[in-house]
Parts: structure tokens; C-alpha cells; sequence
């Protein structure tokens, strides 16, 4: 494996604490994120502060790191804030892809991370060659930013994942399996929706995907995430069994119940045969990656 200098966005994030942790060792890496650096940034890992909505604080970034491969997980995700701020969100996830294309040497490999929320969610289990059709500002702006990825002339590897779980110290924003589990051990009463149906991803099998995908030549669309596929209820009640938690406080809802201003998928999921085939990708069920990450969580 060729040690390359990899500049991760979104370092504050869950995912960059992942690759910080699994490759921080193995590869020259850089982070950047909106702000200070935050404590799931490891102490060995050079940090710029840089606003990727500003052509110019990217020229900055580029020029100082140089960097052979850029992973941009940075993004406005929170799905019901991008529909309330459109222009926002379009800054946050299709400007800020576009900069950094545009102060990309030719020779850089581009790895995105994109969302299935580019699908309606009619006609699960999603392959690559499946139309896009999001129904959300937010998938509408990654799908957007995924056209700019491929027509960048740039070596690329777009991964759609999904429902992303695992730990990092003070993240600050949670996740539902943390939610969930910090709930339950409260004694709240939490609702979740039984009509969303997802195949779940472990935030280091996500960071595992991006290494091959950054170390591999194959350029396209990649669906990352496990091949268990279940709704957002029966998730949520193996978490609770895993932790050993009170299941009755978990309470059915239906999506339309929730009046969320976004619409959300009903049934994704996707087929990932291509990411195995072509990256080595090797899929984490929900069972192991719940039973990794409650061991994990035992050593923080």
C-alpha cells in the first residue's frame, strides 16, 4: 500500500475520527473542518481551520497541504434544516464540492460521500444504475454535487452510504444508536417510525471503504453499507437488546405522524455486489457492528 497524504473534510465529524483512528498511522493525513478543532480530531493529526463555501479559504487550504487524495465527507446533513434553508444547504454541500474540484490538481483522487437519500425509496435494495430521484433539498444538493464530481475530469469515487452509527468523543451531533442507548438508559419513552426501512452502516466500515477507495484506480458510484436490512423500529429494539434496555419504552410511529418539513425515503437499502467486486469492500452486518462498537464504547 503506497502512503499517500489524504486530506479529510468534515474532520470534526464521525467519520473523520474513524479514519483518523483506523489509518491516522498508516497514511500522511490532514483534517479540515468549520471551526477549532474538536477532540475527535487525535492529537497526531495536523487540523486546518477552513471554510469551504469560500473559493478563496480552499485556494488557501490547497496550496498549504497538497494533498494526493482529498475524502469529502463534510456536508449540511441535517435533512429537515436543508429543506427550511435551501441556499444553505446548496452552499454547504454543492458550493463547497465545487471549490474544492476547482483547486484540485488533475492528479488528486476525489472520494464523495453522497447519501441514498438521491433515491425516492420505492424500489429497494438500490444498485448504482438505479435512476436517482431525490424528494428532499437535501438529496437534491448531493446528487447535484455527485454531477459535479464526475463531470470534474477528476479520478473519482462517489460512496452513498447511509444511516451512519458508531462513537466519537463530544460529537456535536448524535446518531440513533446513541440516541437510542443514552434515551433508554435515562427511562425516556422514545417513538420511532416502522415504516423507514434502511441497510445501517458502521462508521469504521464506512472509513474502511473510503482507505480502498482512495487506494483503488476504479472511478463511478459505490453503495456502501451493510446487507442488513431492517426498519428503523426493529434497528432501534436491537439496540436496546444488545444494551440489555428496556424495549417497552420504544414506541411505534408512522413517518407521516412526525410532520417533518423534509420527505424522507420510505425503503432504501442498497445492493453493494459492485463495492465488493470492484473495491473489496467487505460489509459489516448490524449485529457486528452493534456488538464492535458496544465493545469500543467499554475501552473509551
Amino acid at each position: 500500500m503506497v502512503k499517500m497524504k489524504i486530506l479529510v473534510t468534515g474532520a470534526n465529524g464521525l467519520l473523520g475520527n474513524a479514519i483518523f483512528r483506523l489509518f491516522g498511522d498508516t497514511h500522511e493525513i490532514v483534517g479540515t473542518g468549520r471551526g477549532d478543532r474538536r477532540p475527535g480530531v487525535l492529537p497526531n493529526i495536523p487540523y486546518f481551520s477552513c471554510d469551504l463555501e469560500s473559493e478563496e479559504s480552499v485556494s488557501d487550504l490547497m496550496n498549504e497541504v497538497a494533498p494526493d487524495v482529498i475524502i469529502h465527507g463534510a456536508a449540511m446533513t441535517q435533512v429537515d434544516q436543508c429543506e427550511l434553508n435551501p441556499e444553505d444547504c446548496h452552499r454547504a454541500n454543492v458550493t463547497a464540492t465545487k471549490n474544492l474540484i476547482s483547486n484540485c490538481k488533475s492528479s488528486v483522487r476525489f472520494v464523495f460521500l453522497s447519501t441514498d437519500f438521491v433515491f425516492d425509496g420505492t424500489e429497494p435494495l438500490y444498485k448504482e444504475t438505479d435512476v436517482p430521484n431525490p424528494v428532499s433539498v437535501y438529496g437534491k444538493s448531493k446528487l447535484d454535487a455527485e454531477v459535479l464530481v464526475a463531470n470534474s475530469g477528476l479520478s473519482y469515487a462517489t460512496l452513498r452510504t447511509m444511516l451512519v452509527y458508531g462513537y466519537a468523543p463530544e460529537l456535536s451531533r448524535t446518531n440513533i444508536v446513541l440516541w437510542v442507548k443514552s434515551s433508554l438508559e435515562a427511562g425516556k419513552t422514545i417513538t420511532v417510525v416502522d415504516d423507514q426501512f434502511r441497510t445501517p452502516t458502521l462508521v469504521d466500515n464506512l472509513a474502511e471503504a473510503c482507505l480502498l477507495a482512495a487506494n483503488s484506480k476504479a472511478c463511478g458510484v459505490f453503495h456502501i453499507s451493510s446487507e442488513t436490512y431492517l426498519s428503523m423500529f426493529d434497528f432501534a429494539n436491537q439496540v436496546a437488546d444488545l444494551w440489555g434496555l428496556d424495549k417497552g419504552l420504544i414506541k411505534r410511529i408512522d413517518t407521516p405522524s412526525l410532520g417533518q418539513p423534509a420527505k424522507r425515503p420510505p425503503a432504501t437499502g442498497f445492493s453493494v455486489e459492485k463495492a465488493k467486486a470492484d473495491l473489496g469492500f467487505v460489509p459489516v452486518s448490524v449485529a457486528d457492528g452493534l456488538a464492535m462498537l458496544k465493545s469500543r464504547m467499554e475501552l473509551a
